[in-house]
């Protein structure tokens, strides 16, 4: 999974590589690549990344589904974990909240901010992600719980 980031340092850098890496991602991981992410910022604890408005991600009250949300605050702190991780570190998420603030309509940021794990001991990590829609209004709140060990 270090890979990615390393995929990230080195796309980032080029004309339209973020969102190479967005479609590579979408391809590596295919459930999340369902809501068509793209990844704005990656560095070790933090990632922004964008979920653009578009019909197969809205419900019937044409606002982003609950899910799609879920899916996008996933991605984003599980990013922002990846690539804080030591070499000789791995993790899965144990656990993921979510708290809807208001409906999301248009284009949805997240952004998620965690704790560098300072080595593989085992340990489990809260981490929050924030979405926002295009105006900066908190639609809503996630934590993703993540069990850090070391990789087999």
């Amino acid at each position: 999974m270090k890979q990615l980031a390393r995929y990230w340092d080195r796309l980032n850098k080029l004309p339209g590589g973020p969102w190479l890496f967005s479609k590579g991602l979408g391809l590596f991981i295919p459930y999340t690549g369902s809501v068509d992410p793209r990844v704005e910022a990656f560095s070790p604890g933090y990632a922004r990344v964008r979920l653009p408005d578009r019909r197969r991600v809205r419900n019937h009250l044409r606002s982003v589904h609950a899910v799609a949300l879920a899916n996008l605050a996933e991605l984003t702190g599980n990013l922002a974990m990846l690539y804080a991780m030591p070499e000789d570190a791995r993790f899965i998420v144990t656990a993921l909240s979510m708290e809807y603030v208001k409906k999301a309509r248009g284009t949805i940021v997240a952004e998620a901010h965690c704790a560098v794990p300072p080595d593989n001991q085992r340990q489990v990590y809260d981490n929050p992600v924030v979405l926002r829609d295009l105006l900066g209004d908190t639609v809503a709140t996630a934590v993703v719980r993540s069990l850090v060990g070391p990789s087999r």
